[in-house]
């Protein structure tokens, strides 16, 4: 659970995790920022990889790389059935429930098929942290946008909306990612909300937002919002830098 029992939600943009020099990632700063919000000296985490179809070469490399901060990690996954007997039960005893990348449009469905958007509210309203990277960020906002329908971009509108706010993920990486979140947060296709470039991570306190963090000097975190008929503004948010492991 948090350190304060509130609910706390880490939304990364990328960067959750370093290549480690072996072939292999290892942690980055955002994540111990986010074991640094369970409180516990050794949390128990629980990675959920639906958004990658619950591969299990993916599920294996979120061991190993969890495995170089002290956790007890555990795995949630839908295919081809839930990987535990009672997923509510798993979750609420959680201190911290990471969500990877990939596709956040399937990623829905099938957490809306399973009851997992309700456990997720629960657990978040309980103080379990929440966290989570690219489809994993965006899946606790109203929407944003997404690849899930392939390269060219489309808005997705129908996120779990615990977080009341749009998300902009990879936002200074992938080219189509900024101007497209401003035309619809412009247009009011979704409301008002953050942004993160790779290695940002928005810390959200219950619906306020209260800060980036980050471990690159020059990374930015962002809020647009409407500004006139169709369209937007951007102000630039600076985030707090994380000392390295």
């Amino acid at each position: 659970m948090s350190t304060d029992g509130q609910p706390h939600i880490l939304a990364i943009g990328g960067g959750s995790f370093v290549p480690d020099g072996r072939d292999g990632l290892a942690p980055s700063p955002l994540l111990r920022y986010a074991f640094d919000l369970t409180g516990q000296d050794r949390p128990r985490v629980c990675v959920v990889t639906t958004a990658m179809g619950d591969a299990p070469e993916y599920i294996a490399r979120s061991y190993a790389a969890f495995s170089a901060l002290d956790a007890e990690v555990s795995h949630l996954a839908l295919f081809p059935m839930p990987s535990v007997a009672d997923m509510r039960a798993h979750l609420l005893t959680q201190d911290l429930i990471y969500v990877g990348g990939g596709s956040v449009a399937n990623l829905l469905a099938l957490w809306r098929l399973h009851g997992l958007d309700e456990i997720m509210r629960e657990a978040w309203q309980q103080g379990v942290v929440l966290s989570g990277q690219s489809a994993g960020a965006l899946c606790w906002h109203v929407g944003g946008n997404t690849d899930s329908f392939g390269p060219q971009l489309k808005p997705m509108t129908d996120g779990l909306g615990l977080l009341p706010f749009s998300c902009g993920v990879h936002y200074d990486s992938e080219p189509q990612r900024r101007p497209l979140l401003q035309q619809l947060v412009g247009e009011g296709t979704l409301p008002g909300g953050y942004a993160a470039d790779e290695s940002v991570a928005l810390h959200y306190v219950g619906t306020e937002f209260v800060q980036a963090v980050s471990y690159r000097q020059d990374a930015g975190a962002y809020r647009v919002e409407p500004d006139g008929p169709g369209k937007a503004k951007e102000t630039r948010l600076e985030p707090r830098l994380l000392a390295a492991l």
